[in-house]
This record gives structure tokens, C-alpha cells and sequence, in this order.
């Protein structure tokens, strides 16, 4: 996963693709580490465009997107926020969704 490092930057990576994955993470949370390979290992299998923001560094992507904890995985399919989890990241839920965009 590429990190991102502007609110705009990020537009522009969902704006040129169909279908992205984005990875919010915190520099201090350990369950953000700990979840990074498994999207990772998702995003590849998938072939997905992936990228990553860092919450502390990029704050006004943190309030566009109304991102309240770390790590929140957001789907997006023709632009539009289609799939949330935040917090506890449940992987069956999120290969289920990528597994039906994908198809579509």
C-alpha cells in the first residue's frame, strides 16, 4: 500500500480508479500494525489499488472523513464509499464485500 500524504492526493487515487481500498492508521496503534499485512495480503490477492493514510499526518482527511478511530478500512466503488469498518476489523466481512464488488 502507498501512503498518502493529502486529502487531495487521496481524491485523486479514488477519483482514477473504480474500485480502492484506503487504510487509516495511527503512528502509535498497535492494532493498526497488526491489521496492515492481512489488508495488505487482501489487496494483493485481489489485485485492489490500495493506499494508506497516516491519521496524524494528513488531520484534514481525518475530518472530511469523519474518522473517529484507527484502523478504519474504506471501500469505494465508482467513487462512493461503499463498505466502513473501523476499529475492530472483521476480514470475513471485508473479503465478503471486496469478493462482490469484485464480481460485479
Amino acid at each position: 500500500m502507498k501512503i498518502i500524504d493529502s486529502f487531495d492526493k487521496l481524491n485523486e487515487k479514488i477519483n482514477a480508479h473504480a474500485f480502492t481500498l484506503i487504510y487509516v492508521s495511527s503512528e502509535n496503534c498497535s492494532v493498526c500494525k497488526a491489521d496492515h499485512p492481512i489488508v495488505q495480503r487482501m489487496t494483493e490477492d485481489y489485485q485492489i489499488p490500495a493506499y494508506e493514510i497516516v491519521a496524524d499526518q494528513v488531520p484534514e482527511a481525518v475530518g472530511q472523513l469523519n474518522l473517529f478511530t484507527s484502523p478504519v478500512v474504506l471501500l469505494y466503488y465508482n467513487q462512493k464509499e461503499v463498505h466502513r469498518q473501523a476499529r475492530i476489523i472483521d476480514f470475513d466481512e471485508l473479503q465478503y464485500r471486496i469478493e462482490q464488488i469484485t464480481n460485479l
